[in-house]
């Protein structure tokens, strides 16, 4: 036995020290327990995470990992309400259901991402990528998390779904509430998913009334060549999950690749001079410090083993994202930023049936809005010291609560 494996990890799982900085302990899990039973701060329920890259792809892809935690958890899992969204319309969401029911949902919901639509959306991203960073010009000093990556991905959401941008806020503060790490807020979670289900419900009453040239209208009109339509439950699930994917979690992206490239000058000087990088660097940004920390939770609905591990049929697993995007294993050299990377995929959108439906969006969003403000601010600095930035307290979200920002330099033409 190492005396790393003796020492234990560096941080607890889930713990305020790690969710400051998770790389060590996730690193220490990669050596030493890369299958590692623990008890989920809800509940002190026994589960799983798996932090290396091939064992989490596993997770994401084998249907014995399934995402109907109702349909497979073990009793101690639904008794710590851990169940996602239960008892409203989202627990049989597109997110949370398996084969047949996800593919019938997905195939309906991504027949109204048309070429035309996205197209649209580039055009909507970049206007108001330059009105916010024209607002924050005025300021000089700003938050990039409230300031400029929050209305872009609130205003982005706004104008593609239809939705009054007004309500923003109150959906982040829902969406926080929905996935708890006190154990002590766990009642919240459901009247939380409550909140964001009954205002897509009225969203889509809304379009019903005036429909628009916007996303919540299509998915309203939407039917397939037998004329499967979305009913009214599933319509609700859908619009409510699409608020849910495209708002915080966009922010939490572009706020978390803006101070890795603060924290590497060289790369951000490298996206300024070379703004055709801005695909590539959007890859390794989200590889390197996605918004993603994990997966949903996955449930086994049989007994199974993994990488030498067995694990008891109804088992709650958590795939580490955020683990398998730096495992050396599969990426060369994965403590370094390089915005120019090429060769394996990351997994920072997830993988699977189960992929981020709106991973075109996001990375839309970050090819424009990430670079736009490199190059409008040269001299962008902190303006508290770095160690003075706080990650937010959750499991499955990493996010700064906020990134005070100065514009130092001469904004370009």
């Amino acid at each position: 036995m190492t005396l790393s494996a003796i020492a234990g990890p560096p941080t607890a799982l889930f713990s305020p020290e790690y969710y400051q900085d998770p790389y060590p302990t996730l690193t220490w899990l990669q050596e030493n327990s890369p299958v590692h039973r623990f008890d989920f701060p809800v509940g002190d329920v026994p589960t799983w995470i798996v932090t290396r890259y091939e064992d989490v792809k596993t997770v994401l892809a084998d249907p014995r990992f399934s995402t109907e935690g109702g349909t497979w958890g073990n009793d101690e899992f639904k008794a710590a309400g851990l169940v996602a969204a239960e008892g409203t319309i989202l627990e049989r969401g597109i997110a949370v259901v398996d084969p047949p029911v996800h593919t019938r949902l997905r195939r309906l919901a991504m027949s109204t991402f048309t070429t035309r639509r996205v197209e649209q959306w580039r055009e909507t991203v970049a206007a108001l990528v330059q009105r916010t960073l024209d607002d924050c010009a005025r300021r000089e000093r700003f938050d990039v998390m409230d300031d400029y990556a929050g209305e872009v991905s609130a205003g982005v959401l706004g104008e593609i779904l239809g939705f009054r941008i007004e309500r923003h806020r109150e959906l982040v503060a829902a969406l926080n509430q929905a996935f708890p790490s006190d154990p002590a807020l766990i009642h919240e979670a459901p009247a939380a998913f409550g909140r964001i289900c009954e205002y897509a419900a009225e969203l889509i009453e809304d379009k019903r009334r005036n429909p628009g040239d916007d996303l919540t209208s299509a998915l309203i009109q939407t039917s397939d060549d037998d004329g499967d339509r979305l009913d009214a439950d599933e319509l609700v699930g859908m619009v409510a999950a699409m608020i849910m994917g495209g708002s915080d979690t966009v922010r939490g992206f572009i706020g978390n690749a803006m101070l890795a490239l603060l924290d590497h000058p060289d790369q951000a000087d490298r996206l300024r001079t070379s703004p055709e990088l801005a695909g590539s660097a959007v890859e390794e940004l989200l590889r390197y410090e996605g918004a993603l920390s994990t997966a949903l939770f996955r449930v086994t609905t049989e007994e199974t083993e993994l990488a030498g591990t067995v694990l008891p049929a109804g088992a709650p697993v958590i795939a580490a994202l955020q683990a398998a995007n730096r495992d050396p294993r599969h990426f060369t050299d994965p403590e370094r930023l390089d915005i120019g990377r090429t060769g394996p995929r990351h997994v920072g959108l997830g993988h699977g049936l189960h992929n981020c439906m709106g991973a075109a969006l996001a990375r839309l969003e970050g090819e424009i809005a990430i670079p736009a403000l490199l190059q409008r601010f040269p001299g962008l600095s902190l303006d508290v010291p770095r160690d003075q930035l706080r990650f937010i307290d959750s499991w499955a979200i990493r996010r700064l609560a906020a990134l005070p920002v100065v514009a130092s330099g001469t904004p370009q033409a």
